[in-house]
């Protein structure tokens, strides 16, 4: 489980195909002796496991679904990606729940400037989106300012688009996207087709 807030911004130093996956290494300034094999790292708002750690690289191992789910197959070497290690249970929660399971990628559509911020419109189905609700974009919690339809804005603090790779995108890009999860559960459970109590033995005793 993760925050959110992006703790480093790390780079793509090389890449490999692994058996039905790809393997990735990522350069990071993070306090590697904190760091072991098995551990949850989010990469651009994907949970991902340690699978090898060589000097400040860390590796892991990414299977079809994952690859099929986010923008990992767009990683090019020395591209920079939204680095945090799993939340501590001890820690306050700054941002939201982020499960680091990425439901869709969706497309970066307009970058607009608004006073000190800057304003991110991206593409996507928002029937899971809320006007000041949370979303996960690449691994960053973000509040959603404005939506439609299709798509969705999300204004950038000057901080934010400097300590993460959003200052990276153009037009066109694509990032992860990971919808707040007790959205996903309420719709779940108020589209959940409720099981009909007519039975065989009802129609009986009343007669049919």
């Amino acid at each position: 489980m993760f925050t959110g807030l992006i703790e480093d911004i790390g780079k793509i130093s090389e890449i490999s195909a692994s058996r039905n996956g790809k393997r990735f290494s990522v350069e990071v300034n993070l306090p590697i002796s904190e760091i072991k094999i098995g551990d949850s790292i989010s990469i651009n708002g994907a949970c991902q496991t340690v699978v090898l750690i060589q000097d400040n690289k860390l590796y892991f191992d990414a299977m079809a679904e994952t690859l099929n789910r986010t923008n990992f197959n767009n990683f090019k070497k020395g591209d920079i990606v939204n680095v945090e290690r799993a939340m501590q249970i001890s820690s306050r929660l700054d941002g939201h729940l982020v499960s680091g399971h990425i439901d869709c990628t969706s497309k970066l559509i307009d970058i607009k400037d608004d006073g000190m911020a800057k304003v991110f419109k991206f593409e996507a189905d928002t029937d899971l989106i809320v006007e000041k609700g949370s979303i996960s974009v690449n691994g960053i919690s973000l509040t959603v300012s404005k939506l439609d339809k299709n798509w969705f804005e999300v204004s950038i603090l000057p901080h934010t688009l400097e300590n993460t790779n959003l200052k990276a995108l153009n037009v066109g890009d694509f990032v992860n996207i990971e919808y707040d999860m007790i959205g996903k559960y309420i719709k779940k459970f108020t589209t959940k087709e409720k099981e009909s109590k007519i039975t065989r033995e009802f129609l009986i005793e009343n007669g049919f």
